[in-house]
């Protein structure tokens, strides 16, 4: 019997890039932490609008596709954001004028970590850790 047992991989979500897309990855995600037994998914629904809503704001067309999971190695759970731009996501400075861009800032100091992974194929995901 292996010494941690995981949470079985929810199938992921798969959403057309539009308005109604980072409030879908919103509900998927509070279920994921539901079975996954997060107290709380504040911080993941969080992480989990602004690279949703980067995706369809920036992309447009294609698919966007969520995984939800539990980190193997740590006591983290994975968001995974997937879309088929190469194009990498920019952290904006601090400027207070701007009426949006500080989304990443604000995710960057709230997960554990996240980064981008470019796939052979077209696209990328875009991940981040959050604490379970």
């Amino acid at each position: 019997m292996p010494a941690v047992m995981l949470a079985p991989e929810a199938p992921p979500l798969v959403l057309d890039p539009s308005d109604a897309a980072p409030a879908k990855a919103r509900r998927y995600l509070t279920d994921r932490f539901r079975e996954l037994g997060h107290d709380d998914d504040y911080v993941g629904r969080l992480v989990v609008t602004e690279l949703v809503t980067n995706s369809y704001k920036h992309v447009g067309s294609g698919h966007i596709i969520v995984r939800i999971f539990p980190d193997a190695r740590e006591p983290l759970t994975v968001i995974e954001v997937w879309d088929e731009s190469r194009a990498l996501p920019v952290v904006q400075g601090e400027d207070d004028d701007a009426e949006s861009g500080r989304g990443l800032l604000l995710m960057a100091q709230l997960v554990h970590d996240w980064g981008v992974r470019l796939l052979n194929e077209e696209g990328k995901i875009t991940w981040a850790r959050c604490a379970r």
